[in-house]
């Protein structure tokens, strides 16, 4: 296929400028998606296992239910019945509690002793995948527009511009597409090689790409969607929430735990009931929220699917499911929260997205760098210019990996010392990012690259070898290998630790051997 010459320079260079532009903080927002495809299991790796009372039978949630109304106000405004052997049978919030990443939650767990008392105690919510996920839909950028995350709307416009380079690198690569698309030219130079591994990862991944710069733009802006339609709707809502009701319910005439499994199972046939969340139950809009699990179907995300319905009545007020023939559009709507949060192929479906996301931060690393080479080849020499973008790159992209890393391995230690959990996660990322950055700028791109990825390796490694010495320190055996995600998490710290320490390896040895003008020469 022959393009003009003169076009393919015009969208390589759309290409570029677009990436650049919007690359560090996509970085970030694809490195922490991808390990926020197990955020969940991040937090229960990092939770100790005393925070969780022993299950009960399933007879018992009732009584439970009851005892625990009768012991604290907070239970009418909501609760939740976990149904995972893993978790406390029940919890509620005593103080704070709703979405997002908040830092002073404290959360109740209750059970029932083999004699049916009830028993309670308090702990803090561990926070630690509400942070990667932060991370995730801000890239870490504080503060707010009206009621939107400030950072979201940034990574809402770099998305608009990674989609523009994800077109503008296809048109260019055409003419040579077919070649070129499996070669990994290794004889050829190391900026070579990296560009044909940018070109291969871009391509295998594109359809991925596109479905997620297409959701993040839609997530970001979904305000200003909504405002466009609302000038066809005019005056009518868009969305009929319904009218709260008259009836005044009380809480006698809760139906059982049971009832409400048994409607579940007629709603959603062949789903798993993960939890239950009761709220408002003496308010006039009382709410029934089901987290939903198949793995054999398009879930919206992940986690599950969910039904909100009256606890009292059954009626069903909103669902990610289909309830009837006339909402045909449900599937649509969840199928594309399902295609960026991952929600499809349960278990292998996740790690797929991790692996994905992975790549996609690699993509936007390696084409800051093959930019940064060749801007320094066409003016012969390192520009200030060149070197501050260089420094930034390394600074930002291994200073959040760095950073997150650090906040992980902090978390069982943090437990062990009594200190302050989810302010400390906070800390101990923006420190380490931010000391990171300005440790890339003092010693330069090269320099910095190699101490990072050491001190990357290092602290990867601690992660396994904390699990490790906790089977040695008195009562905390149980913390050490409960559960199969907790032996995973520390497989993966370990296999991320040998990629740092390799990357490392190769960065010192082209520093010290490698072409003496580039941006990796010492």
């Amino acid at each position: 296929m022959k393009i003009r010459s003169d076009i393919l320079r015009t969208y390589q260079s759309l290409h570029t400028w677009t990436g650049i532009v919007a690359g560090l903080v996509l970085f970030i927002g694809f490195y922490a998606g991808s390990l926020s495809m197990f955020e969940d299991e991040i937090s229960y790796w990092a939770t100790p296992p005393v925070h969780h009372l022993p299950p009960i039978e399933g007879d018992l949630y009732d009584e439970l239910i009851a005892k625990a109304l009768a012991q604290s106000p907070k239970v009418e405004q909501q609760f939740k019945i976990n149904f995972d052997q893993d978790f406390s049978p029940m919890t509620w919030y005593e103080k704070g509690g709703g979405r997002g990443l908040t830092l002073n939650d404290v959360l109740m767990h209750a059970t029932l002793s083999p004699q049916g008392e009830l028993v309670t105690h308090a702990e803090p919510s561990n926070e630690l995948g509400n942070l990667i996920d932060m991370l995730h839909r801000t890239a870490g950028i504080v503060g707010k527009v009206g009621h939107e995350d400030l950072g979201v709307l940034v990574l809402g416009v770099a998305c608009v511009l990674y989609f523009l380079a994800l077109v503008s690198g296809i048109i260019f690569l055409l003419p040579t597409l077919v070649k070129s698309f499996f070669a990994l030219r290794k004889g050829k130079g190391a900026n070579r090689l990296w560009l044909d591994t940018h070109n291969l990862v871009g391509v295998i991944s594109l359809p991925f790409h596109f479905i997620i710069a297409w959701s993040v733009i839609v997530f970001a802006f979904h305000d200003v969607l909504y405002d466009g339609l609302s000038l066809v709707y005019s005056d009518q809502p868009m969305f009929n929430r319904g009218a709260n009701s008259a009836v005044e319910y009380k809480l006698d005439q809760l139906p059982s735990v049971q009832s409400h499994l048994n409607k579940i199972e007629q709603l959603a046939d062949g789903y798993r009931v993960e939890s239950i969340e009761y709220s408002g139950l003496t308010s006039s809009r009382p709410s029934l929220g089901v987290t939903l699990m198949n793995e054999h179907t398009m879930m919206r995300n992940n986690s599950g699917d969910y039904i909100y319905m009256n606890p009292y009545t059954f009626e069903v007020r909103a669902s990610s499911l289909a309830m009837n023939d006339e909402q045909y559009y449900v599937p649509y709507v969840a199928s594309f929260f399902s295609l960026h949060f991952g929600g499809i192929g349960g278990d292998l479906g996740r790690w797929i997205y991790f692996i994905m996301g992975l790549l996609g931060a690699f993509l936007f690393y390696s084409g800051n760098l093959l930019w940064l080479e060749k801007r320094r080849q066409k003016q012969g020499e390192q520009t200030k210019a060149n070197k501050f973008m260089a420094n930034l790159t390394v600074g930002v992209c291994l200073g959040s990996i760095f950073g997150v890393v650090v906040a992980i391995l902090s978390s069982k230690w943090l437990y062990l010392i009594n200190i302050s959990i989810n302010e400390s996660y906070l800390t101990c990322y923006y420190i380490v990012f931010f000391g990171s950055l300005i440790y890339s700028f003092v010693r330069g791109a090269a320099k910095s690259a190699i101490d990072l990825q050491k001190a990357l390796f290092a602290a990867c490694i601690c992660i396994p070898v904390t699990s490790l010495l906790l089977l040695v320190i008195p009562n905390e055996q149980d913390w050490a290998y409960r559960h199969f995600s907790n032996f995973s998490l520390d497989i993966v710290a370990f296999i991320f630790a040998m990629i740092f320490l390799f990357g490392a390896v190769k960065t010192k040895h082209r520093a010290y051997f490698g072409e003496r003008n580039s941006i990796w020469a010492l």
